[in-house]
């Protein structure tokens, strides 16, 4: 199986890299147009000279069963458009793009050609927030906060804060009737932003800080009485009377721990099956940062 990883970044080699060089039956395959740090990932990982590809035309000729990319945002959409045009299944890494209009044609592309197209949202993966979804979930609260990082409103929200909505659409029990959206913005930068989704029973709140002074990532959900809290994705506390705590084993990997692993094997599971994937799901949240981002720039000024 020839698999494709364009784009060499910090999350390829932290994250995807390391499921994707050990699994057997994949031809692992790399694409990045910097010459050097395509010589030194490919040597880390001992890759022979017909698998190193400084060219994506180099790379489509090598026949891929199936593509990675993890190249900038900016150029997600005519990468992804090519790969798809050659009939290759493809896992992005989100957002499919900065426009929304970009991300529904990309979708539609997906489908005329009737190809798979995945979007990488690997919290949906994340044993701890997995297990949340078996969870009373009459409150969900998440925070994915940072430190000194503000940033112009579209850019923060559709490559950070992207996890929280997509984690939220992913949590919630039931349809969302209501969207509310707060923000703080100095500058033309984002400082904070807080987005509401309602329903029949349910609150969900999810919440960006950019000056928060702490990197954190909390989420917690409660009903009838209990509540589960997960911190940095790797400890889950239950709380009914009193806490119990459980830690990522010392032997798990981080990118088990992330849901990382899990979400590349079901993407190989389902191209080996001949299943195709649709990214239609993955475009709602997709839709709901637009809404954000609009309801931001609304009350800023922005364009």
């Amino acid at each position: 199986m020839k698999v494709g990883c364009i784009g060499l970044g910090d999350i390829a080699r932290k994250a995807y890299l390391p499921v994707l060089s050990t699994q057997p039956g994949v031809e692992l395959h790399l694409q990045t147009r910097t010459p050097a740090t395509l010589a030194r990932i490919a040597d880390s990982l001992h890759l022979p000279a017909g698998r190193r590809h400084e060219t994506l035309d180099a790379l489509l000729a090598e026949g891929l069963d199936a593509a990675f990319v993890h190249a900038p945002t900016s150029v997600h959409p005519e990468i992804v458009a090519r790969l798809l045009e050659a009939g290759v299944p493809t896992y992005v890494d989100k957002p499919l793009a900065y426009r929304l209009a970009d991300s529904e044609r990309l979708v539609d592309l997906a489908e005329q050609h009737g190809v798979s197209l995945a979007v990488g949202f690997n919290r949906r993966h994340a044993p701890g927030y997995a297990q949340c979804a078996d969870h009373p979930r009459e409150l969900i609260l998440l925070q994915k906060n940072r430190v000194g990082l503000p940033e112009e409103p579209r850019s923060m929200i559709l490559d950070d804060f992207i996890h929280v909505v997509d984690t939220l659409r992913f949590l919630v029990p039931g349809p969302v009737d209501d969207v509310t959206v707060r923000a703080r913005s100095e500058g033309g930068l984002l400082h904070h932003v807080v987005l509401q989704l309602s329903g029949d029973g349910f609150t969900a709140l999810g919440v960006m800080n950019r000056l928060s002074g702490s990197a954190e990532e909390i989420l917690e959900v409660s009903g009838q009485d209990t509540k589960r809290q997960v911190v940095n994705l790797s400890e889950v506390i239950d709380h009914k009377g009193q806490p119990t705590v459980r830690r990522r084993g010392d032997w798990v990997p981080v990118a088990r721990q992330r849901g990382v692993e899990q979400a590349v094997l079901a993407f190989l599971d389902a191209v080996r099956a001949g299943k195709v994937l649709s990214a239609r799901d993955a475009l709602a949240t997709h839709e709901l940062c637009e809404r954000v981002v609009r309801a931001v720039q609304d009350r800023t000024g922005g364009s």
